[in-house]
């Protein structure tokens, strides 16, 4: 069945990894791959097994791996210095480049990874409105920080809107700082603000779920309900960012948040993320502005890396291009028609969910809508596909093909032959 060989090297780097590495690897995917490099929709792990790839590092190379225009432009620069800890030209223009593309953008402050301008993006909606709490909705990912992991994943459910924490060494305190709302049900939304609006420092929402679409109306209702109050509403993009739409999920959807978070695309593969927004919420990382009471303190050693800055420079100009975005959407559209075809004529209980850049099969004939109704799917039909995917050469994540501009014609048929595959593979009922 497996066409996947691993040679010594790789297992004995699988060895070493899980004696230095907790679980043997980053915290990130499975332990037993060990990628070795990446060009334009493929990788090849160490043993030399080359994969057509829909993890994309996670989503960042949405332009495809080692793309020559980011090469040549990082090969350039990195003669001439690797970070400054200042303020640099590549920086400055990656950050008029995003103001000019989101809607919701005024300000740019970057950082690093997702996670922390998450974290900063509720931390400063909280400056700014003078309250403590931020709501959320159940099955939103928002990074590692203790009020992004509540409520994500939660392995038991509870009566909203208390938070649920989903990881250990979380501070009991901050459970009564987050509150958690049914996504995709803009009356319970709706409800919950009403009744704690003058506790909300801000409301924070993946405005595209991980693979749910918002339902007609709600992102609409939730920053209707959000400007009623002047509670700054926070849309992170960190994955829909200049993949769904140049300007976005909130571009793609129509509905402009005061706030967003960015990353992945935006640092072309390298380690970058922001923070975006109005201009008299982001006053509160500018000291002279709103005076030390008002100030929020944020520094990072590699923040607004020049390196990185280049790379999301050359990336977003590629994705200016006519005919981009069409030919993400075509190819995402290509994939999910024809592995519904498969699922319908083989009589699965299965749909496909997400949009044509970003989806997934769910094996479950209940419309998905929310965390909970993601719960009811078939796992170990996941789990069955996602290993016959594998040792037919296709990699992705346990949920989520990440589409890219680089994928092929041959990659999309090598990938429906694969899936083709894996329902051939499925075990017969007896009787």
């Amino acid at each position: 069945m497996d066409g996947i060989t691993r040679s010594l090297d790789e297992q004995a780097l699988v060895r070493t990894a899980h004696r230095v590495l907790p679980a043997g690897g980053f915290g990130n995917f499975a332990s037993d791959i060990i990628i070795r490099e990446g060009r334009g929709g493929r990788v090849w792990d160490v043993s030399g097994n080359e994969y057509v790839d829909y993890l994309l590092g996670s989503g960042p190379m949405f332009i495809g791996h080692a793309h020559p225009e980011v090469t040549e432009a990082v090969l350039a620069q990195v003669p001439r210095g690797t970070t400054f800890f200042a303020n640099n030209e590549h920086g400055i223009r990656l950050a008029e480049v995003i103001v000019e593309a989101m809607p919701c953008a005024e300000q740019v402050r970057f950082v690093s990874s997702g996670s922390e301008a998450d974290m900063y993006a509720m931390r400063v909606a909280r400056a700014f409105r003078g309250r403590d709490r931020i709501l959320k909705f159940e099955g939103g990912y928002h990074g590692m920080s203790d009020w992004g992991l509540m409520s994500l994943a939660p392995k038991r459910l509870a009566n909203f809107p208390t938070a649920v924490p989903d990881s250990a060494g979380i501070p009991k305190s901050a459970r009564d700082e987050v509150l958690v709302a049914p996504f995709n049900d803009l009356d319970a939304a709706r409800a919950l603000i009403e009744a704690h609006h003058d506790e909300l420092g801000g409301v924070i929402l993946e405005p595209f779920q991980r693979l749910i679409p918002p339902a007609p109306g709600f992102l609409q209702g939730i920053r209707d309900i959000t400007a009623q109050y002047g509670i700054p509403l926070i849309f992170d993009e960190v994955v829909t960012g200049f993949r769904f739409a140049y300007g976005g999920a909130q571009s793609y959807y129509g509905v402009t948040p005061d706030l967003c978070t960015l990353g992945k695309i935006i640092g072309g593969g390298f380690p970058l993320a922001a923070i975006a927004g109005r201009a008299d919420i982001m006053a509160h990382f500018d000291r002279g502005i709103v005076g030390d009471d008002g100030f929020l303190m944020q520094v990072g050693t590699l923040s607004g890396n020049p390196v990185a800055a280049l790379a999301g420079l050359v990336t977003l100009e590629v994705l200016r291009r006519p005919g981009a975005y069409e030919q993400v959407f075509a190819s995402g559209r290509t994939l999910m028609s024809g592995i519904d075809g498969m699922l319908r004529k083989a009589g699965l209980p299965a749909q496909i969910v997400g949009e044509p850049p970003l989806f997934d099969v769910v094996f479950s004939a209940e419309e998905v809508r929310d965390y909970r109704s993601t719960l009811r799917a078939d796992a170990a039909l996941q789990k069955h596909f996602n290993t016959q995917l594998r040792a037919a050469g296709i990699l992705k994540g346990d949920s989520k093909y990440y589409m890219s501009l680089a994928h092929t014609a041959e990659d999309l048929e090598q990938t429906l032959q694969a899936f083709a595959g894996a329902i051939a593979a499925l075990p017969r009922k007896v009787g």
